[in-house]
């Protein structure tokens, strides 16, 4: 599976500007890819005015990314801001090669200590998505702090686990720790994608990265900007699971 993680600097609640840049940062790639994966909140940044910035089912970004992921023949991954029953969410929605929507996620632990919480609701459900038949676990961003999460992933044989953020560079070092460690103690790949640039509040330096179900780094690319690339064979996370089988030991109590 080829993967390409877009790693970029959002003008801060700037929809159209930002899909004009990620289809510079597309356009100037000659690659194909299974998959792309887009930060959280791909197209505004971490902001806490969702009623602003929401859009409806046939917003700007979800047709530009469904006509993206046709065109390219390639499922999409990405942050956007949805309301659902009259609430807002930080969700993740996956396309698939056709362009047609296959997953959607919801945040299920919002950022208290940005106040997150007072502006998004909580999602309640884990969400295991097919990408090419390659069963894979969604999460954003503060997530990645509650390995309970990845841990139901993992008692459903999850191979890939993706986290998509707008994490700073205050706290980066925890990022790459979280990613890594996420790897180790579920034997799968894990897949983080990281924005860089600046926003009112932060400053992030990407550090966008991949490691494999031993927790082996295959990638990680901090402050640069572009598409980078990385090819996986998801099997493998099953061939270290049969030889290293400590998942069977799990206890979920």
């Amino acid at each position: 599976m080829k993967i390409g993680l877009i790693q970029y600097s959002p003008v801060w609640e700037n929809i159209p500007a930002n899909l004009s840049r990620v289809d510079e940062i597309i356009s100037d790639s000659k690659e194909k890819f299974d998959l792309l994966i887009l930060p959280e909140m791909s197209f505004t940044g971490f902001t806490m005015n969702p009623a602003g910035f929401y859009e409806e089912e046939d917003g700007i970004s979800l047709n530009r990314m469904i006509s993206l992921a046709s065109k390219l023949k390639s499922n999409i991954i990405f942050g956007r801001i949805e309301k659902y029953h009259g609430k807002f969410y930080n969700a993740l929605i996956h396309l698939d090669r056709s362009g047609l929507i296959f997953a959607r996620y919801f945040k299920v632990h919002p950022f208290s200590f940005a106040s997150e919480d007072k502006y998004y609701s909580a999602g309640d459900e884990t969400v295991i998505t097919e990408i090419d038949k390659t069963h894979t676990g969604l999460s954003i961003c503060y997530d990645l702090r509650f390995p309970e999460l990845y841990r139901q992933y993992a008692k459903k044989k999850a191979q890939v686990m993706i986290n998509i953020a707008n994490w700073p560079v205050r706290r980066i070092e925890h990022w790459k720790a979280l990613n890594k460690a996420r790897a180790i103690e579920n034997q799968c790949f894990f897949i983080g994608v990281n924005r860089i640039g600046t926003d009112p509040f932060n400053n992030y330096n990407g550090n966008s990265c991949v490691f494999d179900p031993l927790g082996q780094e295959l990638l990680c690319i901090p402050d640069n900007e572009g598409i980078f690339t990385v090819e996986i064979d998801p099997d493998y996370s099953q061939e270290i699971r049969e030889k290293l089988p400590f998942l069977n030991d799990m206890r979920l109590i």
